[in-house]
């Protein structure tokens, strides 16, 4: 099936995210706009939009797109049409992960790393697991299309170890804490990349598919 019908939200799948959940998501939003699941890149390229999701361990969700042909598709939607990576989806938009030493994709200037084992404490002394996992504030750092109609430190659910450090601190669209403050959202023209998971964050992240799948960049 290399051709995607008007106005298809392409759901990349190169084995490591939680897919259904998030084309599910995506549907309830789509008003009626076409959601596929694939692993083809001439769908990828005809699609309207994209959506990189990913879960497990940066080494595998690098390997996986490569091995499937997938890397230069992902690429090439990241350069020319709107882009929304979810958790590993948005650590794989830079240049290298502590997690297993790697590369990333390189589109945008930074490194993923490891939340420090000596800051994961609150001010009281109580420790802070890793990975952070469950529900935690996002603070908008700016205005932007996707945060349309979200209040600003809205709750969005949250599991990972690592956390972007970009380089460029206009490319940050929100930031949370955990221990630290940490980089949870960053945009730069047609991409928009999430450290939550949209699709298991309730009424602010369907709202921000939906932003999403109303976005012209």
């Amino acid at each position: 099936m290399a051709n995607a019908a008007a106005g298809t939200i392409a759901v990349v799948d190169y084995g490591m995210g939680n897919l259904r959940s998030v084309a599910k998501a995506l549907e309830h939003v789509a008003d009626g706009k076409p959601v596929v699941v694939t692993a083809d890149p001439a769908v990828l390229a005809a699609a309207e939009r994209v959506v990189v999701p990913g879960q497990g361990a940066m080494p595998d969700c690098m390997r996986e797109l490569a091995e499937r042909g997938l890397k230069q598709a992902v690429i090439d939607a990241a350069a020319n049409k709107p882009f929304l990576g979810i958790c590993i989806g948005q650590q794989m938009l830079f240049e290298h992960s502590e997690e297993g030493d790697v590369p990333g994709l390189g589109i945008l200037r930074g490194q993923v790393r490891r939340f420090p084992a000596g800051k994961m404490h609150l001010a009281d002394g109580q420790k802070l697991k890793v990975p952070h996992m469950g529900w935690n504030e996002v603070r908008q750092s700016g205005a932007h299309p996707l945060w349309n109609g979200i209040a600003d430190g809205s709750r969005f659910y949250f599991v990972h170890s690592y956390f972007v450090a970009p380089d460029d601190p206009a490319c940050i669209a929100g930031t949370t804490d955990y221990g630290i403050p940490f980089t949870s959202a960053c945009a730069r023209d047609n991409i928009f990349a999430v450290q939550c998971h949209p699709e298991k964050s309730a009424q602010a992240g369907l709202a921000l598919l939906a932003n999403f799948i109303n976005w012209k960049p």
